[in-house]
């Protein structure tokens, strides 16, 4: 039995040629050796994110087969590739049916295996294991750290500007709340009355007691955190803040012990949740993944998930991802942005959307030499789940309209639903199908008028580049209509 295992940024044809330098190199031994010549089977995948199978076999070599496994293409995609050696006799033996099954749960593990080591590759997980990172996480937050200002990088600081309304529920934030604060952006969006909010890994809840007064009494507010230290500040000043400070007659805000990469276990069950938020947290956690595909599942049909985090232009090594600094600064778990959107295509999330983004400042010199020339971003980003089918890969033009009604309070004159789509009150606006389904079909669709279905099918819709990446000196950004 041969193995053998490629790791390389490359075509098909470059792994080809992989595999034909594997082959030299076995049949060289079998001479030295002077043993016949066994048939080689060779096992060849290429993989990226975006969540498309495609199978297909392909002869490239002598008595050789390839089977070719892609989940879409990309302009650097990473192959693996394994062989063994096997005679005729074992090959004829392996079509039986015992063999079969044997096989094909053997390809299972072998594919769990393959897609774990693709998820720590493109930083979806952090080496170290989930127990070392949550405590380096849990120990910088709730000991490192006594206030905001003891960060080195301005990764988890909310830059100035904010707007009004945001600067008006803030005044009314305690001011222990807020001086434990550690965010990146604004992830609190207006006219969300009434709905269901989830903030994942809320801290000392600032945006939960934001969120809690965007919402009125009708509405209710979940916090989940893993920090005690944490909980106990958000907890203390919550029925204060509810019935004395906003007039509730009963709380709608709580904070529950939990881990993001389970919201389930901490009480959240599926489908029950309209919005859900997150401000610098995703970055922090070992399994983004896991992450991810809990908010999807939290989600009801015509929910989102609005949210802050910061992003790399590259892929870091598994030293910088894995320091304890870097870690509990928001940036060694920074995803390169690529491959972040080919993570929210996979489990759902099928047209990512950027509202904003900006430059994080590195203030430590050791830092700054650490990482090099990485540069990264803190970038908003707006997730839908929709039925199956209604968000495409691509914008598509079926002749549709779309027209603000100027209702979302604080926007009387315009709304923006990413950073280039800003549609003025009362002007119709020519959509794609993507667009037209979440302004129409999600929580935003009593805001909006949408004129058209998709019967007719024009061919591709033009949404333009997204301006964040132009203005930023090229910041990753966008989804399907960038």
């Amino acid at each position: 039995m041969y193995s053998f295992f490629v790791i390389a940024p490359c075509n098909s044809s470059t792994a080809l040629a992989y595999l034909y330098l594997v082959r030299r190199v076995h049949l060289f031994q079998q001479k030295k050796k002077k043993k016949r010549d066994t048939s080689l089977i060779f096992t060849f995948k290429a993989r990226s994110l975006a969540g498309h199978r495609v199978l297909y076999k392909k002869k490239a070599l002598p008595r050789a087969s390839v089977l070719m496994s892609a989940l879409a293409s990309t302009s650097s995609a990473l192959f693996f590739a394994s062989f063994r050696a096997q005679s005729s006799a074992k090959r004829r033996h392996a079509k039986s049916r015992t063999s079969t099954t044997t096989t094909t749960k053997a390809s299972s593990s072998s594919s769990s295996s393959s897609s774990k080591m693709m998820d720590t590759l493109l930083g979806a997980t952090i080496e170290g294991g989930d127990d070392l990172i949550k405590k380096s996480v849990e120990q910088y937050y709730g000991e490192t750290l006594t206030t905001s200002a003891d960060l080195k990088t301005s990764a988890c600081c909310t830059p100035g500007g904010l707007p009004t309304y945001l600067k008006n529920c803030l005044r009314l934030v305690p001011d222990e709340i807020k001086a434990k604060y550690y965010g990146c952006g604004s992830p609190t969006p207006q006219g969300i009355e009434g709905l269901r909010v989830l903030d994942l890994g809320s801290g000392s809840g600032r945006d939960c007691y934001v969120a809690a007064n965007l919402v009125g009494e009708k509405g209710f507010v979940t916090g989940v955190d893993m920090t005690d230290n944490q909980l106990d500040v958000a907890r203390k000043y919550v029925d204060e803040y509810c019935k004395q400070t906003l007039g509730y007659k009963e709380n709608n805000m709580k904070f529950v012990k939990g881990e993001i990469e389970n919201v389930k276990q901490a009480g959240i069950e599926n489908g029950t949740i309209d919005l859900a938020i997150s401000n610098c947290v995703v970055n922090l956690s070992p399994d983004k993944k896991a992450v991810l595909q809990g908010v999807y599942d939290a989600l009801a049909d015509g929910g989102e998930f609005y949210f802050s985090d910061v992003y790399c232009d590259r892929r870091l090594d598994q030293e910088l991802r894995k320091d304890p600094i870097l870690l509990g600064e928001c940036l060694g778990g920074a995803m390169y942005v690529e491959d972040f959107k080919r993570l929210c295509v996979s489990v759902g999330f099928t047209d990512p959307r950027v509202l904003e983004g900006h430059v994080i400042e590195v203030k430590d010199e050791k830092l700054q030499a650490l990482l090099g020339e990485a540069t990264f971003y803190s970038i908003t980003y707006r997730l839908f789940k929709l039925p199956p089918g209604r968000l495409e890969t691509l914008c598509e033009d079926y002749g549709q309209y779309a027209v603000y009604k100027g209702t979302i309070e604080g926007n009387p004159n315009a709304y923006s639903l990413d950073d280039h789509h800003r549609l003025e009150t009362g002007k119709p606006m020519l959509v794609c199908g993507n667009t037209g389904s979440m302004l129409g079909e999600t929580w935003l669709g009593k805001h909006f008028d949408v004129v058209g279905d998709r019967s007719k099918h024009y061919g591709l819709f033009d949404c333009g580049p997204s301006p964040v990446a132009a203005s930023s000196g090229g910041a990753p950004a966008g989804g399907a209509c960038c």
